[in-house]
């Protein structure tokens, strides 16, 4: 059996995987070109901390920094394919509005959006072609915002992306949440929630909403698991990382190719979200609150440079720059499994291949038990 194609509105997708957005500069023109060469989805970050903005106190200067970085790489990417090249933009970045406006000037094929509710999301995109997908946590937050684009603007998500608790980053659970794997909330149970809304708006609005779920998928059995339960692909994050094509400097693929299964743990970062990193020096330095900072940046709405250990943005640019005595490396729950790097083409043909595969032996699935573990 072959992959399904993931469909988008009018976007035909042969390769239903989409590479996640990665910030601060993990995912760029370079990572993301490949993987829309191939025929998946390619994600630039907008997550930038533009260095050619020195004094952020102006939020509108540094708006616009980070906008014509920003643009800079999604016309690079676009120069390098004729693929599917999406943005990330977190709801929670200062230049948000900016930055999306951006990507709607640019023509981007699609627009993810999460870290927070993008509950204004179509009216920024309103009379363009670019499609708008939130990420959500939960059925509970599809549901509102679903209710709230309906009610507001008369328009359903052209997808939506379900990015459970396995995943790298800020997760949009609660710290209890996240204590152990056993007690975390299961990625499956999760997708029968959000499908339970997007069906119900699909059939009121006659328009199909695709489901895309990520968070703890490794392996192409995992795609195939994941699309038998409903879902109409995948997105992931980690397995990018270590390929030639990522953007991130050599050492910080490195820390993830030397992890272990104990090096992974759960933070509680500045921003007021909990997110899953690899421990580090820098990271002990900053339980113990050996770590000062005067913010200049303002980057983050959710932010309080008054009460934040460090300075989360100059942190994760100097780790995707390879100082990782200054930073740290955020990564997905399967971190500890990579053992290697390897070209973008190499990995998405890996995964095809083992999807496929898979789908010609999985019989019916025991939902007693996790896929993703």
């Amino acid at each position: 059996m072959k992959l399904p194609h993931l469909i988008i509105g009018n976007l035909d997708i042969p390769i239903p995987i989409v590479q996640g957005g990665m910030g601060i500069k993990i995912s760029l023109a370079k990572l993301s070109s490949s993987v829309a060469n191939c025929g998946a989805v390619g994600t630039i970050s907008a997550a930038i901390k533009s260095d050619h903005v020195k004094d952020r106190k102006n939020i509108a200067s540094g708006a616009e920094g980070d906008v014509s970085e920003f643009v800079g790489f999604i016309r690079e990417a676009k120069r390098l394919t004729t693929g599917v090249i999406a943005v990330n933009i977190m709801t929670a970045l200062t230049s948000y509005q900016q930055l999306v406006e951006a990507a709607v000037r640019e023509n981007v094929d699609i627009i993810f959006s999460g870290a927070g509710l993008p509950l204004n999301l179509p009216m920024l995109v309103e009379g363009s072609s670019v499609k708008i997908a939130p990420i959500v946590s939960s059925g509970r937050v599809a549901e509102l915002i679903c209710k709230t684009w309906t009610r507001k603007y008369n328009r359903v998500p052209d997808a939506v992306v379900l990015e459970g608790p396995m995943a790298g980053g800020h997760l949009g659970y609660s710290l209890d949440e996240l204590k152990d794997e056993a007690s975390m909330p299961k990625l499956e149970n999760l997708l029968a929630d959000v499908l339970e809304v997007t069906r119900k708006y699909s059939k009121e609005y006659n328009k199909t909403i695709p489901v895309i779920a990520g968070g703890g998928i490794y392996t192409g059995t995992d795609i195939a698991k994941i699309i038998k339960l409903g879902a109409s692909g995948v997105q992931m994050g980690t397995r990018f990382v270590c390929t030639d094509e990522c953007d991130a400097a050599d050492a910080f693929k490195q820390a993830y190719v030397k992890a272990k299964k104990e090096d992974i743990i759960i933070i509680n970062s500045p921003v007021g979200m909990p997110g899953r990193a690899l421990r580090n020096e820098f990271l002990e330095k900053a339980k113990k609150g050996e770590i000062k900072f005067n913010c200049s940046f303002l980057c983050l709405k959710t932010c309080n440079p008054k009460t934040s250990p460090y300075c989360i943005a100059n942190a994760l640019t100097n780790a995707a720059q390879g100082n990782l005595e200054e930073g740290f490396v955020f990564a997905g729950s399967n971190v500890y499994r990579v053992d290697k790097i390897v070209p973008v083409k190499d990995l998405i043909k890996e995964l095809v291949d083992e999807a496929e595969s898979a789908f010609n032996f999985l019989g019916r699935y025991n939902n007693e038990s996790s896929c993703f573990s």
